[in-house]
C-alpha cells in the first residue's frame, strides 16, 4: 500500500537542473554584453543576442514557478526557491536595461572601465553557475559557497569603485564640453554596476539558503 501510495505522489520538479539551465542561459548572455561593450559593428547584433537570452530566462523562470504549484516534495522551501529564481532573474533583466539603454543613446564606443565592469559580469556569471550546482550537494559544500559568496561580495566592490572612477573620468572630459555625453555615460555606468548588484543579490539569497539548512 505504501509504495502504491509513493507512486502516485508527484514527483519533485528538477529544480537544480532549472537552476543551471538560467544560470548558464545569464552566463552567456554576460558574455554577449561583454562583447558588446567592445564597440562597433557588432554592438546591434550583440545587444539582440542578450535580449534573446533574457527571453529564455523568462520561460525557465516561468517553468520554475510552475513546478512550485504542482509539486507535492521541493529540495527547499518553496518561497526560497522563488525568491531565487527571482533574483536570477533580475540579473539578466539587468543587462536587457543596460542594452536597452545603450540602444537608445545609440552608443557604439564605450569606455575602458565600461569594459572591465562588463569582465566583472562575466566573472560574477560563471560563479553563480557554480554556486546553484553546489546546492546540489549543499550541506558538504557550505563552505565552498560562503567562498563563492564571499567573491561575489568583493566582485561589487570592486564594480563600486569601477562606477565612482568612470564617472570621475567622464566628468573630466565631457563635464564641460558635452553635458549629454556624461548624462548618457553615467546612465552606462549606473546599469552595469547594478548587474553585478543583482548577482551578489543572487549569491546572497544561497547563502541564506545555506544557513537555513545547515
Amino acid at each position: 500500500m505504501l509504495g502504491w501510495f509513493q507512486a502516485l505522489m508527484p514527483k519533485e520538479e528538477r529544480f537544480f537542473d532549472f537552476f543551471d539551465r538560467h544560470a548558464r542561459i545569464s552566463a552567456s548572455a554576460a558574455e554577449a554584453l561583454r562583447a558588446l561593450l567592445e564597440g562597433g559593428e557588432a554592438v546591434a547584433a550583440n545587444s539582440a543576442r542578450v535580449n534573446d537570452l533574457e527571453d529564455q530566462a523568462d520561460e525557465v523562470s516561468r517553468e520554475v514557478l510552475l513546478a512550485v504549484r504542482r509539486s507535492f516534495i521541493t529540495p527547499f522551501d518553496r518561497g526560497d526557491i522563488r525568491e531565487l529564481i527571482t533574483s536570477m532573474d533580475d540579473a539578466i533583466d539587468q543587462m536587457r536595461q543596460t542594452v536597452k539603454a545603450i540602444s537608445l543613446f545609440e552608443v557604439t564606443t564605450f569606455e575602458p572601465e565600461m569594459r572591465q565592469l562588463g569582465d566583472l559580469i562575466v566573472d560574477s556569471a560563471k560563479l553563480t553557475i557554480d554556486a546553484v550546482n553546489r546546492l546540489r550537494t549543499m550541506r558538504h559544500d557550505a563552505a565552498k559557497l560562503a567562498a563563492i559568496a564571499s567573491r561575489m561580495t568583493q566582485l561589487e566592490e570592486q564594480s563600486d569603485e569601477l562606477h565612482d572612477i568612470g564617472l570621475k573620468g567622464l566628468f573630466k572630459t565631457y563635464g564641460n564640453a558635452s553635458p549629454m555625453a556624461y548624462i548618457v555615460g553615467s546612465e552606462i555606468y549606473s546599469h552595469l554596476e547594478k548587474v553585478v548588484d543583482r548577482f551578489e543579490d543572487v549569491a546572497d539569497r544561497i547563502n541564506g539558503i545555506v544557513i537555513e539548512h545547515l
